[in-house]
């Protein structure tokens, strides 16, 4: 055996077989660089990312609608992939536990020819349990948009609360559900309009929950601004000789009076007049009331007045 090997035919034959394999070495190698050389790549943008894990006890954040994936590999193969879109990418939630995973984009139904890159290819979530809780909701309105001397009266939101569904933590940071009322400028009549809710953390930042209903009625109640402003009698005309009058009294005390807030408020009382030359005996006398400068209207116009004449009874006066 020693003889054989040491025979320069058995070197001949190792050398013979060390070229064989190195031609067909090189050529496979040189046929694969010129194949890459002719690979081409694709970017396919916003692919779907399918999610799976407990939808109905758990809510997972973090985790992508879509990615960007790059494919690259033979024109043909690349240009089939790209045109069929019969691959997928997912996520497989279903075996971790809760809170916080960096979890790596599976690719399925792709070529092994193909080199694929996606677009993030790990992304961090969070597993959190699912809670749903009910909510008040307030309404609000730009006082702004109201024609001048109108005011709100009420706002009533119906349904007036709503279920919120979502993570525990999200929902724990829940501080405002509002519901905001817009329309033209210089309202001057009551409405109502449908309008979304929104739900906000302190920081009036908005949160990603699930709302049912995610839209309430809003109806608004718009008057004119009106305040009770007392009445304050006073006297004018004559008495008749004789007649002595022992009391005056207003049977209305206060008059209802319309316009804009800052005239409105500037009033301490109505003045109303007594004419007294026309006061012969008790009874009652029927005053009108001067409307204020830049007032809209009164209520009532009129005040009725009782006149008492000393030693007359105040029954039966007249009404």
């Amino acid at each position: 055996m020693d003889k054989f090997m040491d025979s320069p035919w058995f070197l001949r034959l190792i050398a013979l077989f060390l070229a064989v394999t190195l031609f067909f070495s090189l050529k496979a190698e040189d046929q694969s660089s010129r194949n890459t050389a002719n690979d081409v790549f694709e970017l396919i943008q916003d692919v779907p990312v399918e999610v799976y894990y407990d939808t109905e006890n758990l809510v997972v954040t973090g985790a992508p609608d879509r990615v960007n994936m790059t494919i690259e590999g033979p024109p043909n193969i690349v240009q089939t992939t790209k045109l069929l879109k019969d691959f997928t990418l997912k996520l497989d939630l279903q075996n971790l536990t809760l809170g916080e995973h960096t979890v790596r984009i599976q690719v399925e139904n792709v070529s092994d020819k193909l080199d694929v890159r996606l677009d993030p290819a790990t992304v961090h979530i969070n597993i959190e349990e699912k809670v749903t809780q009910s909510f008040r909701v307030d309404p609000e309105m730009n006082r702004r948009l109201l024609a001048e001397g109108y005011e709100v009266k009420s706002m009533d939101v119906q349904p007036s609360t709503i279920t919120v569904t979502g993570a525990k933590s999200v929902v724990n940071s829940i501080s405002f559900v509002k519901v905001s009322v817009t329309g033209d400028t210089n309202l001057d009549k009551s409405f109502e309009q449908k309008a979304r809710v929104r739900v906000l953390d302190r920081d009036l930042n908005k949160l990603s929950v699930t709302l049912d209903p995610e839209e309430v009625t809003v109806k608004v109640d718009i008057k004119e601004y009106s305040r009770d402003i007392p009445v304050k009698l006073s006297r004018k005309g004559k008495i008749a000789e004789g007649v002595t009058i022992e009391s005056i009294t207003a049977e209305d005390r206060f008059i209802r009076v319309f316009g804009t807030r800052n005239i409105v408020d500037s009033l301490k009382d109505i003045p109303v007049e007594v004419d007294l030359s026309k006061v012969s005996k008790s009874g009652i006398v029927e005053s009108e009331v001067k409307k204020p400068e830049g007032v809209s209207k009164m209520t009532p116009s009129k005040v009725k007045v009782h006149v008492m004449i000393s030693g007359q009874s105040t029954e039966n006066l007249p009404k």
